[in-house]
């Protein structure tokens, strides 16, 4: 609702990874420019790791996005502690072979012969493997020995491994994966955006949904945004999704520092592993002396009565009302930090 309030043609900080928002970030740029290398490769094992929330889906979204499908063949699972032989089920099933009640020789056969059928159509199979932390030692070994499958001494499949740090801090330290550690060709850590980045990174996801404008942000609110998200997208989007909202619903033409910190204040009971420590940076501290607690209650009772006559109006029009909307592809109406922080 707050979307159409702002004449947008949909959510832009949505969570859900969406190819459309892809946005480079210098991390990022490295991280695509390991990925082009290791695919070139084409054998062993690439790894990238990152927080929860850094972009991993999103980059390889993108990446399998742009490879030419006519020479590669990709094939994704998402690891949530499989067992050994069920991870070679899931990559039969993934390579349209039927693996019920196949004993484990019997799955690595198939497994084999939908590589050999793969290689024959002249593609090279890429195995996309997600929450990588998650795979027991024995499951990460059945990898290794799945990425020995060759034809003609050409690697039959190359295997992308995705995980959180601590898949990095198990790999480099963890015994009884040398045999895999020596595989790696390519590996990158996805770090946090930096805060110069915030601004054209709002911007981006804003214009992708027709933005012209409103609201605007001024620049301490991108320092804000940064200090309470810490720099993870996911963290940023979450916490911009409900800027946005808190602007639409108090009539907010300009989201600076003092919004952010009042989200930040609303957000804090829901999330404070991701905004408590970030509040007290932007300054929005609630009080803790009693006087001036029951002050900022009843300002806060009073905000929320108001919020809820605004909420009420826009249901009103919203329901009453709601004109199809046109998208909006002219930009020329975007502020001018905008195409500045794009320019650079």
């Amino acid at each position: 609702m707050d979307d159409q309030h702002w004449g947008l043609t949909a959510r832009p900080f949505q969570l859900t990874p969406d190819a459309r928002f892809w946005f480079e970030t210098a991390t990022h740029r490295k991280a695509m420019a390991y990925l082009g290398y290791g695919l070139a490769q084409g054998e062993g094992f690439i790894v990238v790791t990152g927080e929860v929330g850094a972009g991993k889906t999103t980059l390889v979204g993108h990446l399998l996005g742009t490879i030419d499908e006519s020479r590669l063949n990709p094939i994704r699972i998402v690891s949530t502690a499989v067992a050994p032989e069920d991870l070679l089920r899931t990559v039969a099933l993934q390579l349209d072979a039927d693996p019920v009640d196949l004993t484990k020789a019997e799955l690595l056969a198939v497994i084999e012969q939908g590589l050999h059928a793969v290689a024959r159509s002249g593609r090279r199979t890429l195995l996309v493997v997600d929450e990588a932390q998650a795979l027991p030692l024995e499951s990460l070994e059945e990898l290794r020995m799945l990425s020995n499958f060759q034809a003609g001494g050409y690697a039959l499949l190359q295997i992308l491994l995705l995980g959180q740090p601590e898949f990095r801090d198990r790999l480099n330290d963890g015994a009884g994966l040398e045999q895999l550690r020596q595989r790696i060709i390519a590996s990158h850590h996805l770090e946090a955006m930096e805060p110069h980045e915030v601004a054209s990174y709002i911007a981006h996801r804003l214009t992708v949904v027709g933005w012209t404008g409103r609201p605007d942000f001024s620049e301490d609110s991108f320092d804000a945004l940064h200090e309470a998200s810490g720099g993870i997208p996911r963290r940023l989007n979450q916490i911009a999704s409900r800027v946005m909202l808190h602007a639409a619903l108090t009539g907010e033409e300009v989201v600076d520092a003092d919004i952010v910190g009042m989200v930040l204040a609303d957000l804090a009971e829901d999330l404070p592993g991701v905004v408590r420590s970030a509040i007290a940076r932007v300054g929005e501290v609630p009080p803790t002396d009693p006087t001036a607690r029951l002050a900022a209650l009843e300002a806060r009772v009073e905000e929320q009565e108001t919020v809820l006559r605004r909420v009420l109006t826009m249901l009103i029009d919203w329901v009453e009302t709601d004109p199809p909307r046109a998208i909006v592809s002219d930009k020329t109406g975007v502020r001018g930090w905008r195409a500045s922080n794009d320019a650079a």
